[in-house]
Formats: structure tokens, sequence, C-alpha cells
């Protein structure tokens, strides 16, 4: 190869990473060995310049902000149709990084603060009020007892407790899910990440994307969009919407950042993959699901009441990581500093060894003569 080749000593000033050999001679060494030295040395170098083990790293800080849209109208029991927004169906964050959906739901209409028969939860019945503590109350009860034992239907006996009243009963969640139509909402995910170290920023909306744009983008055609219809996310993750819909899950939204930042191969984009996080098997784990208690406030008749809502939902986490590796600067220098060094040194300790073979052909001519 010529002096213009990859693995010439211009080359190898900026990708150094081989060694010659010339064992065989003067002229062998320089040409036979010299062309293989070559070749080995060019994939090394072109190895080293695909990994990238000139550079130094850096990982990613992140933030992230999510905004769900999308309306439903759903028929509750007691309460007939209802249309619902992003403001009833989606909940405030329950983690950093993440939005909570709901997809399902128990109501318990009506509660007043008062007495009323406790539910019979593990079986838990009384026969009279000796059966019944005053002031007494465990985690998994709605109140606490009065004392009395009262009739909780027409064949059983639970104790009383001050609670709102009704309690709520322990019932499974409608199937199909009554707000299944979230399927098709939409979440639009902002992140922003920075690379300390080399004060490099960089935010999933790439410049180039307007509002026109956002409004028309969508990730079965384009990858870098960030609109994401929900029930693509849930499929990607290889699930099915109307079952995890059901009694709610957890599903992770993973967001990669690779960033290269030469000037030859440089590139910094997110990658976009998705996966259910929570055991979905209800044989196998003891809640499945996910699920969470609010209510709604208001006076009849100068009474506080209150409506009390058993949401299911899907939890979306978005997890953010990556690294950047630079241009060649500073340590990308100093290596190449290193190698020229060693190639200095080799090139000079290999020309020594050359003269002195052709010293010692030379003498061993002239004995022999």
């Amino acid at each position: 190869m010529g002096s213009g080749t990859l693995c010439s000593p211009r080359f190898f000033i900026f990708f150094s990473g081989c060694i010659w050999d010339s064992n065989q001679g003067p002229l062998l060494g320089l040409q036979t060995d010299g062309v293989l030295s070559d070749v080995s040395c060019g994939v090394r170098s072109l190895m080293m310049l695909w990994n990238r083990k000139y550079q130094q790293f850096d990982l990613v800080v992140s933030s992230v902000t999510t905004k769900v849209k999308g309306v439903a109208q759903i028929q509750l029991p007691g309460e007939g149709q209802l249309v619902w927004d992003s403001v009833d169906y989606s909940g405030p964050a329950q983690e950093k990084n993440s939005f909570f959906v709901m997809t399902n739901v128990i109501v318990t209409k009506g509660q007043t603060q008062g007495k009323c028969p406790e539910v019979p939860w593990n079986g838990r019945l009384c026969v009279s009020d000796k059966d019944c503590q005053k002031g007494a109350s465990t985690p998994q009860s709605n109140g606490v007892q009065t004392g009395s034992c009262v009739k909780f239907d027409l064949l059983k006996k639970t104790c009383e407790v001050s609670a709102w009243c009704p309690v709520e009963a322990t019932k499974a969640p409608p199937r199909p899910a009554l707000l299944a139509a979230a399927e098709n909402f939409t979440v639009l995910i902002k992140n922003n990440i920075r690379f300390p170290a080399f004060n490099f920023t960089r935010r999933n909306i790439l410049p180039w994307m307007n509002d026109s744009y956002l409004k028309s983008c969508q990730r079965k055609t384009d990858s870098l969009c960030p609109i994401f219809r929900l029930g693509d996310i849930v499929r990607e993750a290889g699930e099915s919407f109307t079952e995890m819909a059901v009694e709610g899950g957890v599903l992770a939204v993973q967001i990669k950042w690779d960033c290269n930042l030469d000037y030859v191969l440089q590139h910094c984009r997110p990658w976009y993959s998705f996966r259910r996080l929570d055991e979905k098997q209800s044989n196998k784990t003891l809640y499945p699901g996910l699920n969470f208690r609010f209510a709604k406030y208001n006076m009849v008749n100068g009474v506080e009441e209150r409506m009390l809502y058993k949401a299911f939902g899907i939890r979306f986490d978005v997890i953010v990581f990556g690294q950047v590796s630079p241009a060649v600067r500073t340590s990308g220098a100093l290596l190449i500093g290193q190698r020229y060094l060693e190639l200095s040194r080799f090139l000079f300790s290999s020309e020594q060894r050359q003269m002195e073979m052709l010293r010692s052909r030379g003498s061993a001519i002239m004995l022999h003569s």
C-alpha cells in the first residue's frame, strides 16, 4: 500500500493500534510483511474507529413531561352516560417521570358519615354484640366498630362500624373495561437531556418539528414522532389493551439516546421501545394490576356526601438512558501522541535491526570470500 493508505504513518498518527513485523529480513519485512501488516492494521484501525475506543463517555441527565389527550363516553352504573376528558381520567403522576390513565372504575355512590354494617371480609361474621369490640379497627376495615352486631343481609350479620356509609362493596372490576376507549387516547412525551461533562443538550422534539408536524405525525410511519397512541404503546409491549384495561398495570416507555459527536459519524436521536413491568398473571401474584381510590364531594341538603371511585388503570413510566461520545479532543490528542511515539520507537528499532542484519551478512560474505 502507498503512503496514502489507512496504515501509512500519516494515518497511524490518528488511529494506531498496529504492530509491523519485519522478522523475515529487510526486503521481505519491508515488502511482504509490510503488505500483510497494512491489511491487519487497516482492519484494527477501522474497528477502533467503529468502536470509538479513543473517546471518553458521559451518562445522560434527563427530564420528562407528558400531556395526555382524548375524550371518552362511558356508561357508569347508576349514573348513565357520561363524557370524560383528560381531567377526569388522567390522575396525578404517581412516580417521577410517569403518567396514569384510568381504564376501569367501580363507583360507590352517596356515601355519608354514619353507622352501617361492615362488609364481611375474610368471612368475618358475628352472632351477637359479644363478637364486636367497640373502638376496634384494622387496616382492612372500612370504619371503627361500635360494639353492635347488626344485619348485613337476610342471612348474615356483621359488626356495625362508624364510617362513610354505605361502605364499599367487594367486587371484581367490570369486564369489558368501562374506559376501553382510552386505547385511542394519545400522549405527547417531551424529553430534555443533557450530558454535563460535555455541556451537550438535546430534546426529542427536534428543531425542524413544527406545530403542523406534531399535529399530523404518526409513529407507524415516523419513528421520531413524540406523540404516541396508548393502544400502540401497549401493543408494542406485547400486550392486549382490552385485557390490560380491566385490572390495569404498569408499562415502561424506554427512551434510549446513543449520541456520537464525531465529525464524520455525528448523530444523536432517541430510540423508543416499550415493555410491561408488572406481573400480569392473576394466579402468579396476589394483587394483580394497578388501582387506587379517590372521591368527589358535594353538599346535599346540608349534609356532606361523597362519591367513591376505585380506579383501575395503566401507569406509564418513562425511563431515559443513554451515553454520549464526543469528537476527538484532549483524550484523543493524548492517545494520538502516545501512538505516534510508539510508532517512532518501533520504526527506529526496526531500522537498527535491519542495519545489523545487513552488516552481519556483509561480514559473512567477506569471511567466505
